[in-house]
């Protein structure tokens, strides 16, 4: 009959006394399965683990979000705060916008197509009209010909800020004039 307290030969020492010699097999199964440790998780996490678990999944699911979006645009209160679009007055000299007002004037001259042999120099309201409302004017040199301040009348300076509604000119003298309103009262020099 079989010995009960002898203990039955592993199934990988087995396999292995199958492939390789005997002695090869017993230094093979003891350093490479017998004294091998084996790392186990918990089958069954706590509560507190499924918790955790989740809390960080939510935070790299928010780093990746955060990560990949774009930035959100300034509010107009934070450009004021910045001084985004503020001008230094002691850097707004004339002689610095003379080369834009150059590029101005090559700029319309191609917008307007007066460039082009054979064309005359006209522009009326009718033929160019919707492209000068929509031109850029940095770097136009105007005058101001009507205005409801008499002090206004009679400025004259490089754009140097185009608004929705008004222009910064920058004068021969190296002053910057804010605020001249554009509806029909500026003329082009």
């Amino acid at each position: 009959m079989t010995d009960p307290t002898a203990q039955k030969p592993h199934i990988a020492h087995t396999l292995l006394s199958r492939a390789h010699s005997p002695d090869t097999a017993t230094q093979q199964f003891t350093e490479r399965i017998k004294h091998k440790p084996l790392f186990l998780r918990p089958t069954s996490p706590s509560a507190e683990d499924n918790r955790e678990r989740r809390r960080l999944h939510r935070l790299r699911k928010k780093e990746y979000f955060l990560r990949h979006q774009r930035p959100r645009p300034m509010t107009a209160r934070e450009k004021r705060s910045t001084g985004i679009y503020d001008l230094p007055r002691e850097e707004c000299k004339h002689a610095l916008f003379k080369g834009l007002h150059t590029l101005w004037v090559g700029y319309m001259q191609e917008i307007l197509d007066l460039k082009t042999e054979g064309r005359s120099g006209l522009v009326t309201p009718l033929s160019h009209g919707a492209k000068l409302v929509s031109a850029d004017f940095h770097g136009a040199e105007l005058e101001v010909v009507r205005s409801r301040c008499a002090g206004r009348v009679g400025i004259k300076g490089i754009v140097v800020r185009d608004t929705k509604f008004t222009f910064d000119v920058v004068t021969e003298k190296d002053q910057l004039k804010s605020e001249f309103g554009v509806l029909g009262r500026v003329g082009a020099c």
